[in-house]
């Protein structure tokens, strides 16, 4: 078993030194540079960049930069959503964002743990673990989510959170370390003027 086929069946594997996610890592901060200097106006090479470096992109999505990925295969963003400035999506695993997805400046999606052990680090090891945001989720600034935790359907996470736990669909959480605060209600609609 090769270093990526033990990293995609969730086992410890070297993401340091093997050369061929070395190579991979580097090809996706190619096309992260080329998109981050792409002027903004120039919608159909930013597109077409988007669509060459991740692995599934919906229709009417807006990724602001600058962006940044680790290797882009393993990100799939969902229909109508938008990336503010700043994210960085180590996607070691999959990083499954929704459609109608809202995410503020700065966001960080993490998959990767490392050894707790400074001899196993200084090896190179980590495991991935996905991370899963669902459809109509609303991510304030400065959001930071870790490896394995789904957030639900519809909910809505505070800024400055760091994620730690899988938040469940309709509710508003928040803090460090994130907590559901509450269910959002029928009070949360803004009433027609």
């Amino acid at each position: 078993m090769n270093e990526r086929q033990r990293r995609d069946a969730g086992l410890w594997y070297d993401a340091n030194y093997d050369e061929s996610l070395v190579k991979e890592r580097l090809d996706a901060e190619e096309l992260t540079f080329e998109l981050n200097r792409t002027a903004p106006q120039d919608v159909e090479r930013r597109n077409a960049l988007l669509k060459q470096l991740l692995g599934s992109l919906g229709e009417h999505i807006e990724i602001l930069t600058p962006f940044f990925v680790d290797y882009g295969y393993n990100v799939s963003v969902g229909d109508w959503s938008f990336i503010n400035h700043g994210a960085y999506l180590m996607d070691g695993a999959s990083i499954t964002i929704g459609s109608h997805v809202f995410i503020g400046p700065n966001f960080g999606a993490y998959t990767a743990q490392h050894p707790l052990l400074a001899q196993d680090r200084n090896r190179g090891l980590e495991i991935a673990h996905p991370i899963e945001i669902g459809d109509d989720v609303w991510i304030g600034a400065d959001v930071k989510v870790l490896a394995g935790v789904s957030i639900g359907r519809g909910s809505v996470i505070g800024a400055g959170s760091l994620v730690t736990r899988s938040i469940p669909e309709g509710v508003i959480a928040f803090g460090n370390p994130c907590r559901v605060i509450r269910e959002l209600n029928e009070d949360d609609k803004i009433g027609d003027e």
